[in-house]
């Protein structure tokens, strides 16, 4: 009997290498979708001008669900403390913060180690 490796279990770094993409990814639109957000708000309280913001509030939250379970996800697979997983999920909440904390993650992860 001959034994192969092609129906060995898949490491923990490989199960975790599509949560970290899909998590890069979804950081990054969160990101800009939130600056898009905020942009919106301006017209809207600036100028008077409700019907960019009541466009694209809704889209906005899908975006953010969308965010939280990619996130959720990768905290799991990774195996995150439940402060690191908090934290990461409220830097979506925040302007520009969905960027920096996206690179500490991908660098963490990658590492090996909790995000804090």
């Amino acid at each position: 009997m001959t034994t192969s490796t092609d129906g060995a279990a898949p490491t923990r770094q490989s199960k975790v290498s599509g949560s970290l993409t899909r998590f890069r990814a979804s950081a990054y639109v969160t990101g800009v979708g939130l600056l898009a957000l905020c942009a919106t708000m301006i017209i809207e309280y600036g100028f008077g001008n409700a019907t960019p913001a009541q466009v694209y509030s809704p889209i906005h939250g899908v975006l953010y669900m969308i965010y939280l379970v990619l996130t959720i996800d990768l905290a799991i697979k990774a195996r995150w403390s439940i402060k690191s997983t908090v934290l990461v999920l409220l830097a979506g909440c925040v302007p520009f913060v969905s960027f920096v904390v996206e690179r500490r993650v991908t660098h963490r992860v990658q590492a090996g180690r909790d995000v804090f």
